[in-house]
């Protein structure tokens, strides 16, 4: 296939879309985003004037109706990805849509399911960004036996003290944000390139603040919790211990640790720098990542070629998609039961 011309709209203008998503897409040649649809048409009329969008529309159903409009970025949150992903892909568009697949794992096998039914569409996730640039040297490590069978992981994500007079955020509210908790997915996407899904979820959360004032100035319960430690068990007996908190003050920075029978790896999530050492070393040393290998984001030019035929999606297919969406649901049952939950669900 050619590079024939793509002929984008945009359902949801948030941050990642406006910083990430439409600068990619303006890079890649001979793709043209010609219209937007966001929460209010004052809103997505301000998003075009600045991006120089011809269209604005008042609804994404609007938008989907455009014949001339071939694929969509989804850049609402999450409790609008199901919806508008089906409807879109019944529509004959290709779909990129933001990360967060979606509200719980239903909705994720739904959406599968609607990208098989059309299988000549392109059906991407946005993946997580954290790792992209160490996975295949992690994956190239592990299975060439570097650190041995691998025994633990060990992962400790803090984003500071929690901010009681801020208000409500739409991740802090199940109804819009679903099963996802913090950066929790985010991060066990990167785990799951390596070593597939876990095979089982033990969990336990807090909610340090319980009520937060929305938009409106009205107090609102927080329905997603504000730290939660999870133990997850995967094929070969590897644990992993992760622990995701909007308010643990003070810890160190984010490094997740792979620890192993003959060595350890480390990575540095701040400089995104690995280490590692063997037995009979004396201490972790940089693995120095040639640059063809540390790949980066390439989201929406991945996007584009898959759609030209050149290339098909890895970061991050539907049935990937599903498999964190999984997890994720699997934390917060075993928060709500009390007990181990096994995947798959």
């Amino acid at each position: 296939m050619s590079d024939q011309p793509v002929r984008i709209g945009l359902i949801g203008a948030g941050n990642n879309t406006r910083t990430r998503h439409i600068p990619g897409l303006k890079k890649v040649s001979g793709v043209e985003i010609v219209g937007v649809a966001n929460r209010s048409r004052e809103s997505g009329a301000k998003v075009a004037a600045e991006f120089g969008i011809p269209r604005v529309y008042d609804s994404w159903q609007e938008l989907l109706r455009a014949d001339d409009i071939g694929a969509v970025c989804i850049g609402t949150w999450p409790y609008m990805h199901c919806p508008i992903t089906v409807a879109a892909l019944e529509a004959g568009k290709h779909v990129l849509c933001e990360a967060r697949m979606a509200m719980n794992a239903a909705e994720a096998k739904t959406m599968l399911a609607a990208s098989r039914k059309r299988p000549e569409l392109i059906a991407q996730i946005v993946p997580s960004p954290r790792t992209l640039e160490v996975d295949s040297t992690i994956q190239e490590l592990l299975k060439s036996g570097y650190i041995g069978p691998l025994l633990s992981i060990e992962l400790n994500v803090s984003e500071g003290l929690s901010k009681p007079d801020a208000p409500l955020h739409w991740r802090q509210d199940k109804t819009l944000s679903g099963f996802n908790i913090l950066s929790m997915g985010i991060w066990y996407e990167g785990i799951q390139r390596w070593l597939g899904q876990a095979t089982s979820v033990m969990a336990m959360g807090l909610t340090a603040v319980p009520e937060r004032r929305d938009a409106s100035g009205n107090l609102k319960p927080v329905t997603v919790p504000d730290h939660v430690d999870i133990l997850a068990t995967f094929r070969g007996g590897t644990i992993a211990h992760m622990r995701f908190s909007a308010a643990a003050g003070f810890a160190p920075p984010i490094e997740l640790w792979l620890f192993g029978r003959d060595g350890t790896l480390r990575f540095d999530a701040t400089t995104r720098k690995l280490y590692g050492a063997q037995r009979g070393g004396k201490a972790l040393e940089e693995i120095v990542i040639p640059a063809d290998k540390r790949v980066g984001w390439r989201v929406e030019a991945e996007f584009i070629s898959a759609i030209r035929g050149h290339e098909k999606i890895r970061r991050t297919p539907f049935d990937e998609g599903v498999l964190y969406m999984e997890f994720t649901e699997a934390v917060s049952r075993s928060m709500a039961e009390g007990k181990a939950v096994a995947l798959p669900l």
